[in-house]
This record gives structure tokens, sequence and C-alpha cells, in this order.
């Protein structure tokens, strides 16, 4: 596989850092560059700085190490400084022996030759959810693993369906849900909110009508991709959704539906024990694809990937680290500490239901979801992706139509890769 310049892996780097959309911000910490410090220490970077040594993920990463006869040196970063650094770090050869990555992030290191692919060492990645492992894989090679899944879905305020007649088990397609929000409007209501940012949150909000509506990443102006933004076009336009969607992040478009005014808001798997505590009853239903059916998801989270060492025979403890942190056990373990992530095999979902039955249809949800840097995309993505939400800002503003606004997006986005 081609390998890209320093300077150009630098600046794939620089642009994943606007890619950790899927969950809300870690507060910052961590810090510090950890190395190997002999053959019985093993190095740890991660992304959860919230997380300290006393937390109970902090001593599930020990309790890893400790199977595997080592102990484990982590160290955490927030996500943007955690990507950079490994960047960094494999430009100097002094990789840890392992990074939890968002998923976005895998791609970009491992073509710039960073990461080693899991089969280089034995670890076999057939038990897990082929949809969620496909955003670590790139030209046919797996370079990490999915320690769980978030994705999004519709939350909904019981009382305002209630009041309007809506039930929220008629939303199967678009047709329902876009009677749903007019039975809500007519009540005298807020339907729907939305985060239309013009940043990676924009896009991944945007992509289950996108890839509902049957459009491709590869294809942004695709007579598929226009119906989906004519349909968030037109909520604006119609008073269905308000002005403030253009400029909403995932978090503001949460607190306008913790004041209880609306009917929906897509939001996240992170949004679950505050949807909890609001003062109304909510749920939640999958975000319907147009003809029916769930739309593929984006999804969010970390995988946990082992950067290129120059001692391979280090590769035999790190394949324990890892087995041992992906067990179904281990998988639950990590789903209800980060609250929640969802594991990314059969057998750990199963497992979380009977801890949490409240989160089928989040399962459900993870189920269909799809990667953003899927189809082989890998590098790619954050360039495709910043002409898609520049194209949606266009179109939501009302500067260009949605069909001007995607056919120059896609012209960026061709400009922007080569392709």
């Amino acid at each position: 596989m081609n390998r890209t310049s320093i300077s150009a892996r630098t600046a794939a780097v620089l642009a994943l850092s606007a890619l950790a959309a899927a969950c809300s911000s870690a507060p910052q910490g961590g810090g510090g560059t950890a190395t190997a410090e002999g053959g019985t220490t093993y190095t740890w970077w991660d992304p959860y700085p919230q997380h300290d040594a006393s937390s109970a993920w902090a001593k599930r990463v020990d309790s890893c190490g400790k199977e595997a006869g080592v102990t484990i040196k982590r160290t955490a970063y927030d996500t943007t400084a955690l990507t950079n650094q490994a960047l960094l770090a494999g430009q100097e050869g002094n990789a840890p022996d392992v990074i939890l990555l968002d998923n976005p992030a895998v791609s970009t290191l491992a073509d710039a030759g960073m990461l080693t692919a899991m089969a280089d060492f034995g670890l076999d990645t057939s038990r897990f959810d082929k949809n969620l492992i496909a955003a670590g894989e790139l030209d046919g090679k797996t370079y990490g693993i999915p320690i769980g899944a978030n994705t999004l879905a519709l939350y909904y305020n019981k009382q305002i369906l209630d009041d309007a007649g809506v039930d929220p088990d008629s939303i199967k397609d678009w047709a329902s849900f876009g009677a749903a929000l007019k039975k809500v409007k007519a009540a005298g209501k807020k339907p729907i909110t939305f985060a239309g940012i013009g940043t990676e949150e924009g896009s991944f909000q945007f992509l289950p009508w996108f890839w509902g509506a049957g459009a491709q990443l590869t294809q942004l102006d695709s007579p598929q991709a226009v119906e989906a933004l004519t349909l968030w076009t037109s909520w604006v336009k119609d008073g269905i959704a308000p002005n403030s969607v253009i400029s909403n992040s995932q978090n503001t478009t949460w607190e306008e539906f913790l004041t209880g005014e609306f009917a929906f808001a897509e939001n996240g798997t992170w949004q679950i024990n505050s949807a909890a505590k609001a003062g109304f009853p909510t749920g939640i239903v999958q975000i319907p694809a147009k003809d029916g059916g769930t739309a593929p998801t984006p999804t969010g989270g970390e995988f946990i990937t082992v950067p290129t060492q120059k001692d391979t025979k280090r590769y035999d403890v790190t394949k324990k680290i890892l087995e041992c942190m992906t067990t179904p056990e281990g998988l639950v373990e990590t789903g209800t500490t980060f609250a929640y992530y969802i594991p990314s095999t059969a057998e750990g979902q199963e497992a979380i239901l009977k801890k949490e039955p409240s989160l089928k249809p989040w399962v459900e949800a993870v189920r269909s979801a799809k990667g953003r840097t899927s189809d082989n995309l890998g590098t790619k993505y954050p360039k495709i992706s910043e002409a898609l939400w520049t194209g949606v800002q266009k179109a939501l503003s009302g500067s260009a139509s949605p069909a001007d606004a995607l056919k120059e997006a896609q012209t960026q986005a061709k400009q922007a890769t080569g392709d």
C-alpha cells in the first residue's frame, strides 16, 4: 500500500482532530510520554483522562496487564492530543505498545505505516461484528478492534407525543415520521432539533439520513443525497426544525431537548443517563430509512490498536492484553464504564442486555450502524466529510439549493481526495 509523506500524514492526522463527534468532549488531563521500561512493562495510551488511576477503567487495564504477566504504564490524553501524539511517536520510533484511537484515526495511522495488522501477530478478529470492525480495515487488512461502539437514534418526549396523538411505534419510514412531525406542529409544539453545525458533528448527524436515502460518500451529489438534504432543509423552511440547527452542536441540541419543548432530538448513546434524569418521560426510536427499516447510523468509539514495534517479540504479550480486554465480560465492563458503549461482538451484546435490558434499542441501532471510514474510504473520509458539512451548511442557510450545494461539495471532495 502507498505510504504518505510525513507532511501529508501530519495534515491528515490534524484533520482527524475534529472527528471525535460521537461523544461529548472528555476533560483535559493526563500527559507525559510513556515509553517501554524493560521487558515487563508495557505502555498504553488512551483518550480517557477523566478516568484516573483509581478508576474502574484503570483497574481493568491493570488487571489485563497482570493476566498477561506484565505491568502496564498507562498515559491518558484528550482525543485530539492523543491522535497528534501518536503521529509524533510513530515518526520518532518510540510508540507505545497499545493505543486506543478514535475509530476514524485508525486508517490514517495505518496508511502511514504506523500500525501493525491484527493478523500479523495472530489475533483472530472474526468474532467482531463486521459492520463495526470495518472502521479499522484498510486495503483488506484489519488494524484495530473496537472496544465498543456508540451511535445515534431519535430521543422523544413521551408527553408531547401523547398530547399530539403520535405513537412512536408508528414511525417506520420517512413518510410516517413526517406525519408524526406534522401532528406535533399542529398540536402547537416544536417537532425536532438536530445538529447541523459546520463541523464533523454536522456530518455525523446528517449521515443517517444520507445513508438512509441510499446515498454513498463517493457521490455526494447523487439524487439520493439531494433527497436527504432536501428533507433537512424542508424541515427548517416549514418550521419543523428551528433555525438554530445550522449552528447546533450535539451538546446544544441536547440542551434544547432538555427544555421539554421538543418532541424529538437526534442524539447518541452518551445521553442515556441524562435522558433518564430529564424532567419528562423519554424514549427512543431508530432513525428510519427513507423506504422503511432502520437507517445506517455512523459509529463512534475507540479501537485498540498496536503501533509497529522494532522488537516484534513484544507482540506475544500485546496479543494477550488485547484478548483480555475484549472478552465478552471485558466488553460489558467497558460498556458500562463509559455509560454506554455497546459491545462489538454478538456475545458481548447479549451479555450486556442481560445486565441492562433497556439497552436493547441501542444494541439494534449499533447492529445496523456503519463506520465512517468503511467502504475502504480510509484517509479520504475527513476530506469528504468536510465537503459534505460545507454543502449542508449552504443548503440550511438558504445560500444554495440542496442540489447546487451538493454538486459543489462533490467537486470539492474530488479535488481534495485526488479522485
